[in-house]
């Protein structure tokens, strides 16, 4: 037997969804879906075929690429003067509904989970704040749904993945040093220092120069479109491994990297991009089939039925109110803010924090935030993933204004 048969899975699977993958684009079925149920239906839960931990190595090494190129990828797309100025509906949503959704949420946590220490609370609302656009592809790129929709909820999920990262860490952090009992005040600060400050400052020049050269060199024609798309996750990982070499945060350093990436040409930043619409895609439908394989079959025995409310209180209430109300002012109608309030999935971020906590403090005494956290994702991948069409389809088709000679299209907000 071949000594990593999930990843030989993994290439079947994604070969056979390949191969009908246009079909599926009309249908309410999504990939993550797929991969996810039939990561399930291998499991111990299912057939029992193929048993994985979320420690083993191959899946740590996998969940840590898969993490940085996100991060730096998402951040890549972010347009950061333009929604500065413009003042865009994203900037509320991060700058209003995050901050809302963390504290709401960590506030309901306490009531339901009375038995979890602060740190705890705080860090199972923060994994569960991030969003996932890609739960959802059809409304991010359906023509009916209108452009600022489009555009606040893509910027929404490319950003805050990145901003819930730091308090993650610091929680995270936290929880170590009181396990250890290094709660010395010069040691927090040190170590708060070298991962909030030194990482930022890394991965921002590595993204700076490393854009820059990637743009010079693709402008004197030295660089071809293969390796411009590749230097993605190139600049990724060299962003992470030199922040930790400092130890600074690697993640912190990627994400930022993606923010001040060095590119200025559109061309260029388009080839960059592009890196996400296939090796990244293949990375994330590999985390949703581990997601399925093992958190799934680790968290059932734990849910409870303070577990199924928080889940879906945190897609909800937990969501929607925040969001509602940092769109009050925007001049949107009342079914647009519902539209943006619901479409906040969790997905590959959340799984991923999640197997950082896993990597860095185990799973003994972190049981009931491990099963929120996989139910929620999981009713998020079911939920989120059914909806996105219908609910998209409820817009009238949009006029093809920007085909006719002589129109333009109508600036996103």
């Amino acid at each position: 037997m071949h000594e990593y048969p999930v990843v030989i899975f993994l290439a079947v699977l994604t070969f056979s969804y390949g191969l009908f993958s246009r079909l599926s684009e009309r249908a309410p079925f999504t990939a993550p879906m797929l991969f996810v149920l039939t990561g399930v239906a291998c499991s111990p839960l299912g057939l029992g075929w193929l048993t994985v931990t979320p420690d083993d190595n191959v899946i740590r090494l996998v969940a840590e690429i898969t993490l940085v190129s996100v991060l730096f990828v998402e951040a890549s797309t972010i347009d950061l003067r333009r929604m500065i100025r413009e003042r865009a509906i994203a900037m509320r949503l991060l700058l209003v509904g995050l901050p809302l959704t963390m504290l709401m949420g960590t506030l309901m946590a306490a009531l339901l989970f009375p038995e979890m220490s602060w740190w705890l609370l705080a860090l199972l609302a923060f994994i569960l704040s991030p969003t996932d656009a890609a739960l959802g592809q059809v409304v991010v790129t359906s023509e009916r749904v209108p452009a600022p929709l489009r555009r606040a909820i893509a910027v929404e999920s490319g950003i805050n993945d990145g901003l819930v990262l730091p308090p993650i860490l610091v929680c995270v952090a936290a929880l170590g040093l009181v396990a250890s009992e290094r709660t010395g005040g010069s040691y927090w600060l040190e170590f708060t220092f070298a991962q909030l400050v030194f990482g930022p400052l890394i991965g921002g020049a590595v993204g700076w120069l490393g854009g820059w050269a990637v743009d010079a060199c693709a402008q004197r024609k030295l660089m071809n479109d293969t390796f411009q798309r590749l230097s993605a996750i190139c600049l990724a990982v060299i962003a992470w491994a030199v922040a930790e070499a400092f130890d600074g945060n690697g993640y912190i350093a990627a994400f930022t990297g993606g923010l001040l990436l060095g590119v200025k040409t559109s061309s260029v930043r388009e080839r960059v991009q592009e890196y996400a619409e296939a090796e990244g895609q293949q990375l994330i439908l590999f985390v949703f089939l581990i997601f399925g394989l093992s958190m799934v079959p680790l968290a059932v025995p734990y849910w409870t039925w303070q577990s199924w409310v928080y889940a879906l209180l945190s897609l909800t209430v937990l969501r929607m109110g925040p969001v509602l109300v940092s769109l009050v002012g925007t001049g949107l109608r009342t079914r647009d803010r519902w539209f943006i309030s619901w479409f906040g999935p969790r997905g590959i971020a959340s799984v991923l924090y999640l197997e950082i906590v896993i990597l860095d403090l185990g799973l003994q005494g972190y049981e009931s935030m491990l099963a929120v956290v996989v139910l929620t994702v999981l009713l998020s991948v079911f939920l989120h993933g059914l909806t996105a069409q219908p609910l998209a389809a409820l817009y009238p088709q949009a006029p093809r204004k920007d085909t006719v000679v002589g129109n333009s299209k109508a600036p996103d907000l």
